[in-house]
């Protein structure tokens, strides 16, 4: 995996790297290791996909998922980190990648939609 040979952005702990649609498994790897260095549980988010606080319905034990309005203080806190890895994501690419991921309501999602752009699906590979 070669390195760009010029990359706009200087190299800081503090920002996620940025994708400009070149040197995709590149910028991956830095995502990834940024990601991991602000919380680790934001990349099970992008694994995993994101919570979704469920409640019990009735005597049949049925799980469904609850309203904002029934969120726990708990719930918040877990719901949030897809937030937050969407948010890292999304301020690590531009424009036009932006375009691609737009729709995408979860970070595992937006993660997948670009590894499928760049890298193929795995019936290609």
């Amino acid at each position: 995996m070669a390195a760009p040979p010029n990359f706009e952005e200087g190299q800081s702990t503090y920002r996620p790297p940025r994708f400009n649609s070149q040197y995709y498994s590149w910028w991956k790897t830095r995502m990834h290791d940024f990601i991991m260095v602000e919380d680790s549980k934001l990349w099970d988010v992008i694994c995993d996909g994101p919570h979704v606080p469920m409640k019990k319905v009735g005597d049949s034990g049925v799980m469904v998922p609850k309203t904002r309005k029934e969120y726990s203080d708990i719930d918040r806190k877990v719901v949030k980190k897809n937030f937050c890895a969407k948010k890292i994501l999304v301020c690590g690419i531009g424009p036009d990648e932006y375009n691609r991921i737009s729709a995408c309501l979860s970070a595992k999602e937006i993660w997948e939609a670009l590894q499928t752009v760049h890298e193929g699906t795995t019936q290609v590979k």
